[in-house]
């Protein structure tokens, strides 16, 4: 909000700022060398005059998507499908939550699909663990990202916590703005996707009700997102080799990094993005005069189901929960050249591992499970 100081440090750039911004942007020369290393097809100097002549905050998203990353989804994916848009309004905000797959291409992919069905694009938000230099910091303010503070503790997280949950409730209530946040703090990398009691907590600080009725006044509508193939899940599980090997095992920052630059490019076959019911007509239903350590876990677990319904799933989902879980599982659901596909995929994936005592059975379980895991959410609902 530009009227509230307050928020200036961790708010998206306002219409009156992208002309700065963009200037700033463009004397940086690590955004050339991004771009053309990495979006060869694009030639700059057309990109820079088109961004450059960019006024205000909608226009720069379009840009920024249409240039960017339907060109990365073109590159990356077989098929990309959004579904579920009946369950929304145009006429108000809604605070999407989400399961978390990918660093950038969750809240890029959903703003686009939303976008080409005639929905506003959400503001997002976007862990600092990620602002991993001041132009990277830029680009994703000027696409309507807030920054989530992280790595602090004690007094300064509860103040933190405190500040987001303000500007969440003022953006949505008095902008009339929707917002897309995942549902736990970084990404779930076995894909057992749980939504933290903690981010409920939060999200409530910043009204002025009850614990409940202030979750209620967010309009939370959860959304369901499903890869085919994650192309970091091999960089997931040379992580949990990592910190079952080592217990103080702590990622780089460089990590994250390679881990986004993975996620951007690497092919992730079909996509499914499923827009979920709101959750406000079953909060209704809940005891208004529990408190919130009683209340917060009965809403992550309407949230939770109403993402494990609405999943969508692959031959290679099928696979995977049939080989941890029990052959013969949904047989019906895959051909011998599906399970063929996928083997050669997994042997790639494996080779991939660079480590000194790797351990191929664990390794080899730990992806199994990224990819059976939502079969497995969705049956414990039914």
């Amino acid at each position: 909000m530009e009227t509230n100081p307050a928020f200036d440090d961790i708010r998206p750039y306002n219409d009156s700022e992208v002309a700065s911004i963009i200037k700033r942007l463009f004397e940086n020369p690590r955004l050339r060398e991004y771009t053309t290393k990495f979006f060869p097809e694009i030639e700059w100097e057309t990109f820079k005059s088109r961004i450059s002549h960019v006024e205000n905050v909608d226009d720069i998203q379009i840009e920024i998507i249409n240039s960017v990353v339907i060109t990365l989804i073109d590159k990356k994916t077989t098929s990309l499908t959004g579904a579920g848009f009946e369950n929304i309004s145009r006429n108000s905000p809604h605070l999407y939550i989400s399961n978390h797959r990918d660093i950038i291409l969750d809240a890029s992919i959903l703003s686009i699909l939303l976008m080409n069905n005639g929905f506003a694009t959400p503001e997002i938000a976007i862990g600092d663990n990620l602002m991993l230099s001041s132009w990277i910091e830029d680009l994703v303010r000027l696409n309507k990202s807030f920054i989530v503070k992280r790595g602090i503790s004690g007094r300064q997280m509860l103040e933190a916590s405190q500040t987001l949950s303000q500007y969440i409730h003022l953006a949505f209530k008095s902008e009339k703005k929707s917002i897309w946040i995942a549902q736990r703090e970084g990404r779930a990398k076995d894909s057992n996707d749980r939504t933290q009691d903690s981010l409920l907590k939060m999200l409530a600080m910043g009204g002025d009700k009850d614990f409940l009725e202030n979750i209620r006044e967010l309009n939370i509508t959860p959304v369901s997102l499903s890869y085919e193939y994650d192309p970091c899940d091999y960089l997931k599980a040379r992580e949990f080799q990592q910190k079952r090997d080592n217990p103080d095992f702590v990622k780089l920052r460089s990590d994250d990094l390679i881990n986004m630059q993975t996620g951007l490019f690497g092919f992730n076959g079909n996509i499914c993005f499923r827009v979920g019911k709101p959750i406000n007509p079953q909060l209704e239903k809940l005891d208004k005069s529990l408190n919130r350590n009683k209340l917060a876990p009965q809403i992550s677990q309407l949230i939770d189901r109403e993402i494990f319904v609405n999943y969508q799933f692959y031959p290679v989902n099928y696979i995977a929960y049939s080989r941890l879980w029990g052959q013969g599982f949904f047989r019906e659901k895959y051909t011998s050249g599906d399970e063929k596909i996928f083997d050669n995929y997994l042997q790639k994936q494996l080779e991939k591992i660079d480590l000194p005592n790797k351990d191929i059975p664990f390794l080899t379980e730990k992806i199994l499970e990224m990819y059976a895991n939502p079969v497995k959410n969705q049956l414990s609902i039914k």
